[in-house]
């Protein structure tokens, strides 16, 4: 048989072998780097692999290592660890619960806000849905929600930090889609492409996000208009307002001063996402200071969590590099451009084409996996075919939002699972994240109807 053809047979089964063998469990790492070395040896024995191909690992593993714009990683996450720490979500879903208490659904309003600026000052997915599910459901329970809209409000917020910046998803898509956007322009003949950066995606991020939160906020507003019962008002007594204005200015005061500092340092060009990272992580410590929580013990923890948590995301990423070159040195990225490109419709049919798929892997596969495996392959296809580099990374960055709510494998689901009393079933909060996930895909859609609502401020900022 022809090699190429066989090479192409062996990335395409390698591809499915990957999501077979991670669905009995095995690390995600080890499962992309041990997958795609049992294949190219058959490869090898074929003809249709050369090992030599691996040579490229320690160059690829040192450029990983040395890279600015990943250094961002672990700021981040140690920001966003310490904040967690600090215990600032504790206290805006208290204040935030009492602000919006006497309108019904007005404890669903708090805990979509809260996500929202958790998201914008934190980024840490679980610490967000664990903290609102432990203050925030039991008193949603008590004041007489409906399970399911409690536990679907709780884990739809708490995900935001997928897509509204500082995402460390971002900043890796970032980092990838300006590689491989500089790669096709060559190959077009462009020397001096427009570059892509991570503080574009930043900024092509914000409206969607927002965009978001617009429709949880709104979902919440119908429910509470069509079925009251599922989700009463909490008056606030009025012994206890004459304070509230004062509790909610110095809930709100510190983590919008961290999110004008970073993001606006960013968004502004007054600092890359690296050094704003640092100014986040400098700045949760001082804030953690201030409310007197930062000790010793506690920056040791922050620092082992930090430290496993990036650990985690590189390690998967240096297990995808050994899957990318099997890949694509067998033929699996002329196979997967041959079907994209054979699609009626061109760029828009491809596009949907990649997003449903990705939408499909996010049921069994978490975000990173999804973006390491997934986006090495099918985007140099895609902005091959004309996509807006900066469009495709926030409407993927949408897309996988949803991979932490869709069952079996939704971590946000979990997070709660761990969280939420016995009372609450875990088919009340599958079914809870339903109207949620459909909210998502609606997002999408508007997205893929309205482009500019991704590319007009990055535009505008960066011109």
């Amino acid at each position: 048989m022809d090699p190429v053809l066989i090479g192409e047979v062996l990335a395409g089964l390698m591809f499915f072998g990957v999501i077979g063998v991670l669905m009995l469990g095995f690390p995600v790492a080890f499962t992309l780097a041990g997958t795609a070395l049992i294949f190219g040896a058959i490869g090898w024995s074929l003809g249709a692999f050369d090992p030599s191909n691996f040579g490229s690992l320690a160059s690829r593993y040192i450029g990983f290592m040395t890279n600015e714009v990943l250094v961002a990683v672990p700021l981040f996450i140690f920001m966003g660890v310490m904040l967690e720490r600090s215990r600032i979500a504790e206290q805006l879903l208290m204040t935030m619960g009492r602000l919006f208490g006497d309108l019904r659904g007005g404890l669903g309003i708090s805990v979509v806000l809260v996500g929202a600026l958790l998201a914008a000052s934190t980024g840490v997915v679980g610490a967000t849905v664990v903290t609102m599910g432990l203050i925030s459901l039991p008193a949603m329970l008590r004041a007489g929600y409906d399970p399911k809209l409690a536990t679907g409000v709780i884990c739809a917020s708490g995900t935001l930090g997928q897509i509204i910046p500082p995402s460390t998803v971002l900043i890796f898509m970032g980092d990838m889609l300006a590689g491989i956007n500089a790669e096709v322009q060559m190959a077009k003949g462009n020397f001096a492409p427009a570059p892509v950066s991570v503080g574009n995606l930043f900024a092509g991020a914000v409206l969607p996000g927002l965009l978001l939160v617009g429709l949880y906020l709104g979902f919440v507003v119908f429910k509470a208009w069509r079925d009251p019962a599922s989700c009463p008002a909490t008056p606030v007594p009025a012994a206890e307002r004459g304070n509230l204005a004062r509790e909610v200015l110095v809930a709100l005061a510190p983590p919008l001063a961290l999110i004008v500092a970073v993001l606006g340092s960013i968004l502004g060009g007054i600092a890359t996402p690296t050094e704003a990272a640092s100014v986040g992580a400098v700045g949760a410590m001082l804030l953690a200071t201030l409310r007197g929580k930062t000790s010793l013990s506690i920056l040791r923890e922050v620092a082992i969590a930090t430290a496993t948590i990036t650990s985690m995301v590189f390690v998967i990423l240096l297990g995808a590099s050994v899957f990318s070159i099997v890949f694509r040195m067998m033929g699996g990225d002329a196979l997967v451009h041959d079907m994209l490109t054979a699609l009626p419709g061109g760029a828009l049919t491809a596009t949907i084409a990649v997003m449903a798929l990705m939408f499909l892997l996010g049921f069994i596969l978490d975000t990173f996996e999804i973006i390491f495996i997934v986006i090495p392959i099918t985007a140099p296809i895609l902005l091959t075919l004309g996509v807006d580099p900066v469009w495709l990374g926030v409407m993927v960055g949408v897309n996988l939002q949803t991979s932490f709510l869709t069952p079996p494998f939704g971590f946000a689901l979990f997070y709660l699972r761990g969280v939420a009393p016995p009372s609450v079933s875990t088919g009340t909060i599958y079914k809870g994240i339903i109207p949620f996930v459909l909210l998502q895909i609606g997002a999408l859609a508007i997205l893929f109807a309205f482009p500019e609502i991704v590319t007009w401020l990055p535009k505008a900022i960066y011109g």
